[in-house]
């Protein structure tokens, strides 16, 4: 079942790069007692998430958290290595919360896993973007096609705040 706007997130550890290397963050740690936007891509690196989701969240960032946003985060299906070398590329180390889900549990707990193995991709996330307040979903925005980062991109996002 696909999770929608008044649910709770489920439960799920992701991996963060920090100081001190790859640390294991719960939703919980994440996302309890905050107003949060979390983005999703399908990967760190492809054209879309690299050129297009991602940079709008980076550049928006300030408006956004001027908006009462206490983070902003992205998730994809990428391991935390991956998802660091794609902070530091983008200019969004320090900006965004870069989290890692390696094996896809986040994503298929909240049914918005995406099979990309026709691609040779594996298991990936869809595209979304959602507002998150005290672990509760307020808005949630998917795409219906992984190339399209219009509904799910920062400029829409900032419209919902």
């Amino acid at each position: 079942m696909t999770i929608k706007v008044g649910d709770k997130l489920p439960q799920a550890t992701f991996r963060m790069m920090t100081a001190d290397g790859p640390a294991a963050r719960t939703t919980d740690d994440l996302f309890k007692g905050k107003t949060v936007v979390l983005f999703a891509v399908p990967g760190a690196f492809t054209p879309t998430c690299h050129k297009n989701h991602l940079p709008g969240f980076v550049a928006k960032a300030d408006e956004i958290k001027a908006k009462g946003v206490d983070a902003i985060m992205v998730t994809g299906v990428n391991d935390v290595f991956v998802m660091d070398a794609w902070s530091k590329a983008t200019g969004g180390a320090g900006v965004i919360d870069f989290l890692s889900d390696g094996n896809a549990d986040f994503a298929k707990a909240i049914g918005l896993s995406l099979d990309g193995t026709g691609f040779g991709l594996g298991m990936r996330s869809q595209r979304y973007s959602m507002i998150v307040k005290d672990g509760e979903v307020a808005a949630l925005n998917v795409e219906d096609a992984p190339g399209k980062a219009e509904i799910s991109g920062a400029e829409a996002l900032l419209k919902q705040l």
